[in-house]
Formats: C-alpha cells, structure tokens, sequence
C-alpha cells in the first residue's frame, strides 16, 4: 500500500462500561491530524452491553464528530465479539485497535500506520516494551503476565514478538477480514496473532507510549485471561 489521498483510518473501539473515560479518548482522537498525511478516519466503537452512562454520552457526542459510527451490543459479548462486529462495519483500508480508556495514546497512530502505508509492513503491533520510558504498570501481576504470555507465545511459534497483548493492533484491512476470529473475549488477540504467523504474515513492532490503570480505575483483564490466552495459544498452534 502507498500513501495516497483515500486512504481511510477505520479506529475499532470496543466500550464497556466506560463512562468516565470515553469522552477524553474520544477527545484526544479527534485531535490526531491525520489528514496531513492524506488519512481520513472512521471511529466505530461498539458498546457492548453497557449498564453505565457510556451509551447517553455516546450518543451526544456523535452531533460534534460525525465521523463516529456507533453500534450497540444489547449483551455482553467480550472484547474479540465487539472487535469483529467493529471490523464487520468498517470501511477503511487500515484497521486499528482502540481501547475505551486512556491507557494508549492515540498520537502513535502514525507510528503504527506509516508502515503499512509506505508498504513495509501489512500488520503492525505497537509494543510498550519497546518504548524504555514506559517505566508504569499496572501491577507485578499484569505485568509478569504480559512478559510472560509473550514468551510463551515465542517459544511456540518462534517468533521474537515483544508485546503479543498489546492494544494497538494495526491490520491492512484485507488482511484482518481474510481471517476467521473464533474467539470473543480477550483470547481473540493470542488467536488473531497465531493466525496470522501460521500464514507467514510478519509482524512489524514499533514503540509506544503506555499509561496503565489498575483494576480500581477500571482495568478489566484477570488473570483467568492470561490462562485461556495461553490455552488459546496452544489450541491455535496445532489447529486452524
């Protein structure tokens, strides 16, 4: 893919209960100028059951940015089912990840996509292992866990991968919507991962910036996610 004026930005934000932080990241996308590089931008965030304020203050804000599309799940489907309903609407040529919070900043948006715009790359993870000034977590916990799941992953498929659960997964759109996601929750990133090496897809790492929370600001990953991860990950590398 070369850079050219229609290249559109599909932003894929999966939201659940998120009341106190969607406005802000809604905010904060909205002042990423992409249209410098001769990027236009679509957010589809897709409620997924909400019980809080999330839906109203949507709602409210899609008069000011009218490039939002908003879809609503009545039930709670996880994560991978609110990405691949997001995915199912998008009309981009390049597909990025975007959580509900404010733990990634949206100004690395051009880091990820440049290399796939300039042909480089047709997947790009953003690593926050990468960038040596992330020096917060959210806990040993979360942390031990993402090295760990990583290193699994690695010693699996032999890859030399730095941040396998990062958020900002960045996809050539025709890439992501040529694979068959079974996983709704948070295992459908070890799955969508494995799928793409078992294709020969290589995945391009760049460094980003991390502002973790913890699970009273809301963080909603346990640590029963990095054991189905792991299960995923050895289901995925024997089957499709």
């Amino acid at each position: 893919m070369s850079k050219h004026l229609n290249t559109k930005l599909s932003i894929l934000m999966p939201a659940y209960n998120e009341e106190k932080t969607i406005a802000e990241i809604i905010k904060r996308i909205d002042h990423v100028d992409l249209k410098r590089f001769g990027i236009d931008k679509e957010l589809i965030i897709v409620d997924d059951g909400s019980k809080d304020q999330t839906v109203d203050i949507v709602k409210k804000l899609m008069s000011k940015y009218v490039y939002i599309r908003f879809i609503r799940h009545k039930k709670n489907r996880g994560k991978g089912g609110a990405i691949k309903t997001a995915v199912r609407h998008s009309t981009g040529d390049i597909l990025i990840v975007q959580d509900a919070d404010l733990e990634y900043d949206p100004k690395d948006y051009i880091r990820c996509i440049m290399p796939i715009i300039k042909g480089k790359a047709k997947v790009v993870y953003g690593s926050r292992r990468l960038n040596k000034r992330n020096k917060q977590y959210s806990g040993l916990s979360f942390y031990l866990g993402g090295v760990g799941i990583t290193l699994f992953f690695n010693l699996l498929f032999f890859t030399r991968l730095t941040d396998e659960p990062t958020c900002y997964k960045t996809f050539r759109a025709d890439v992501l919507k040529n694979i068959k996601i079974r996983g709704n929750k948070f295992d459908w990133e070890p799955e969508v991962t494995a799928k793409l090496v078992k294709k020969g897809i290589k995945i391009h790492e760049v460094p980003i910036r991390y502002y973790p929370r913890s699970e009273k600001d809301g963080k909603k990953i346990r640590w029963k996610d990095g054991l189905d991860a792991i299960l995923t990950m050895i289901k995925y590398r024997f089957v499709d």
